[in-house]
């Protein structure tokens, strides 16, 4: 009984007893993979998704314009790099070019800035029957095409439009006195109509945000409502007004459309030098230099317009 006794109380592996096997892995299933596997095969993964959408930013983007740039400095005829950037920078095409391209788009963007906000102001704080749905118009309004606010434009202000054919009919003259349409100022008028909306849908943004309460205590100490504007809604605004404006200005150094349906001949800015020159004069070299500068100006608004939108918080 004793020596039971003893033997039962010496561990199994001090008998020679063989140890346990290993814990087996059920019939069917794998064992799971280590982490860093997992990791791995989740960056190759990603990769994989961002193939295709790379593929398409270099091959229909990055490589063409690539081309644009490696033209402006290897000119058909031979030279040096910088020839073609010396010669179009000496010409004084180029140069009103240049400046046309400016004031239009500075003029259209202070148009805009001015003409948006008033609509605004109207749309979000003067109540009168429709207003929502001129609020929806204006959404449907932005994806219209620039020429067909020029093709308009040139219904009612051109040589053969309405407003001649009226003044023809009453005064029984020729000719009406509306040709301003083929000048800069036509230019101006057709972009100021099509990019105002571009700022009056920020604006309307900002409007819903802002506090009634302090128009409501502004008026309740006797503030008139040009001083209420003045001094409660446009610092509110001025956020959605920068960044409606950055926009702006950028989508007008660009144009084409609208200048190209005006039919202003004396009008050249760069999108339409660059036309004239790839199109018209087979001067590719010369037209790839003013696209690179076009490039370069609309790249700086464009960072331009995206702090002032990050800072607006849109």
């Amino acid at each position: 009984m004793g020596e039971v006794t003893r033997c039962a109380a010496v561990p199994a592996q001090d008998r020679g007893s063989a140890p346990d096997p290993a814990p087996q892995t059920p019939a069917g299933l794998e064992p799971a993979p280590a982490k860093s596997e997992v990791r791995a095969e989740g960056r190759t993964g990603r990769w994989l998704w961002a193939l295709p959408p790379v593929l398409v930013l270099v091959l229909g983007f990055l490589y063409p314009l690539g081309l644009v740039v490696q033209q402006s400095f290897t000119p058909e005829g031979g030279g040096g790099a910088f020839d073609a950037y010396r010669s179009v920078f000496a010409s004084s095409a180029f140069r009103e070019a240049l400046g046309t391209t400016v004031w239009l788009a500075v003029g259209a963007t202070v148009g805009c800035l001015v003409l948006g906000f008033v609509l605004a102001l109207i749309i979000a704080f003067v109540p009168f029957p429709g207003a929502r749905a001129v609020a929806k118009f204006i959404d449907v309004f932005l994806s219209f095409p620039s020429f067909l606010v020029t093709l308009a434009l040139l219904f009612i202000y051109g040589t053969v439009g309405m407003a001649n054919g009226v003044w023809t009919d009453v005064t029984g003259a020729a000719d009406g006195p509306f040709h301003f349409l083929s000048t800069p100022w036509g230019v101006l008028l057709a972009e100021i109509t099509y990019f105002t909306p571009f700022v009056v849908r920020p604006l309307l943004a900002a409007f819903s945000q802002l506090d009634t309460a302090q128009l409501e205590v502004a008026a309740g100490l006797g503030a008139r409502p040009a001083r209420i504007v003045r001094q409660v809604i446009l610092p509110e605004a001025l956020p959605a007004l920068a960044a409606g404006g950055s926009l702006v200005l950028v989508m007008c150094l660009n144009e084409f459309g609208i200048v190209l349906f005006t039919g202003a001949k004396d009008v050249t800015t760069l999108p339409m030098l660059i036309y004239g020159k790839a199109i018209l004069e087979s001067d590719y070299a010369a037209a790839c230099v003013v696209a690179v500068v076009n490039i370069v100006i609309s790249v700086g608004l464009f960072g331009l317009y995206r702090v002032v939108s990050k800072r607006a918080g849109a």
